[in-house]
C-alpha cells in the first residue's frame, strides 16, 4: 500500500478514535441546531449540513433543527415588490410579511424534511403553532411596534417530546402564536434558545458566517475555543463583542444560565463544522460554558 495513502486511512482512523469518548458520553443526549444564514443558500452546504445532523442522530444523540429563512423571505417579498425594513436587526412584519414568512419557512422546513428522509433518517417538520409548542407575546423594540414579531413567552415541549421519542428529527420553523391563535414570525435564534432551555438540551449550536467569537473580529487567530458566561459578559460590557452578535451572546449567556450544558457558535459556511465542533477536542468555533469552568471528563484544555 502506497505510504500516502495509508497515512490518510490513519489520519481517518485518528479520528474516528478521537470521536469515540465524545460518542459514548452525548449518547441520548438532546442537542438543539439553530441553522441559518450563508449554509442555507448553497446547496452544497445544505447537504453538509443535513449529513451531519443526520450522522449525529445515528450515533446515538438526539437532534432538534430550528431552522431560519430570512433571506429567502426577503427574496420573496422582493418577487412582490415590496421592501423589506428593519429595526434593531428585526423584520417589520405587517399582515402581508406575515403571510409570506410563513409560507417561505413551511417551504424551506419541509425541503430540509426531505433532505433528511433522502438519507434514511426519520423527520418531522412541524412549526411552532403545532402542539401549542412556542406561544407568543408581541414584541416590541424601544417601544416601537413592530407588527407580528413575536417574543416566546412558553414553550411546550410535548409535540417534541413525542417525535423525539418515535425516532424522529424534529425540524422546526420559527413560527408561534399568542393567546388569541394570532400567528408570529420569531427570531430563530430567540426560538432555538427557548427550545433548549425548555428540554434543558446538552448541547445549542448556532450556526452564523462568523469563526466564533474574536478577540480581534477582523484577525481569525485571535478565536475563542472555550468561552466562560463571566467572560462573554465582560466583552460585551468592554466594547469587544458588539454590533449584531451581542443578542446572539446574550441568547448563549441565557441558556448556559437556564440548564443548557453548552453552547456553540460556528461558521455555517465551514462544511461538517458541527462534527468538526462537537467530536474532536481542539473544535472549531466558540464554546460557550458555565463560570466553572467545566470542559467534559475526557477533555484537555481546547
Amino acid at each position: 500500500m502506497e505510504s500516502q495513502l495509508l497515512d490518510e486511512i490513519m489520519l481517518k482512523a485518528e479520528t474516528l478514535i478521537e470521536a469515540l469518548p465524545y460518542i459514548r458520553d452525548f449518547n441520548g443526549k438532546k442537542v438543539v441546531v439553530k441553522y441559518g444564514g450563508s449554509a442555507m443558500l448553497d446547496e452544497k452546504l445544505q447537504e453538509s449540513v443535513i449529513k451531519d445532523v443526520a450522522l449525529l442522530k445515528l450515533v446515538g444523540m438526539k437532534p432538534i433543527i430550528v431552522h431560519g429563512g430570512g433571506k429567502e423571505i426577503s427574496r420573496w417579498l422582493g418577487y412582490m415588490g415590496k421592501e423589506s425594513q428593519w429595526v434593531e436587526g428585526l423584520r417589520v412584519t405587517d399582515e402581508e410579511t406575515m403571510e409570506v414568512a410563513e409560507m417561505v419557512l413551511n417551504k424551506v422546513n419541509k425541503h430540509l424534511v426531505q433532505m433528511m428522509e433522502k438519507l434514511g433518517v426519520r423527520a418531522a417538520g412541524i412549526s411552532g403553532k403545532d402542539g401549542g409548542t412556542m406561544i407568543c407575546d408581541k414584541k416590541t423594540v424601544k417601544g416601537k411596534d413592530i407588527g407580528f414579531v413575536g417574543e416566546v413567552r412558553e414553550v411546550d415541549s410535548e409535540l417534541i417530546d413525542t417525535l423525539l421519542e418515535n425516532d424522529f428529527v424534529p425540524i422546526i420553523a420559527p413560527i408561534g402564536m399568542d393567546d388569541k391563535f394570532q400567528a408570529y414570525n420569531i427570531n430563530a435564534d430567540d426560538a432555538a434558545s427557548a427550545i433548549a432551555k425548555c428540554i434543558r438540551a446538552e448541547k445549542l449550536a448556532f450556526m452564523t458566517d462568523i469563526d466564533g467569537v474574536c478577540m480581534d473580529p477582523d484577525d481569525p487567530e485571535t478565536l475563542l475555543s472555550v468561552l466562560p458566561v463571566d467572560e462573554a459578559k465582560f466583552l460585551i460590557k468592554n466594547g469587544t463583542i458588539s454590533g449584531g452578535m451581542i443578542p446572539k451572546i446574550k441568547n448563549c449567556i441565557d441558556a448556559v444560565e437556564n440548564g443548557v450544558s453548552r453552547v456553540h457558535i460556528l461558521d455555517g459556511r465551514q462544511e461538517h463544522c458541527l462534527l468538526l465542533e462537537f467530536y474532536t477536542k481542539k473544535g472549531i468555533g466558540t464554546a460557550i460554558i458555565g463560570d466553572h469552568g467545566d470542559l467534559y471528563p475526557h477533555e484537555q484544555k481546547r
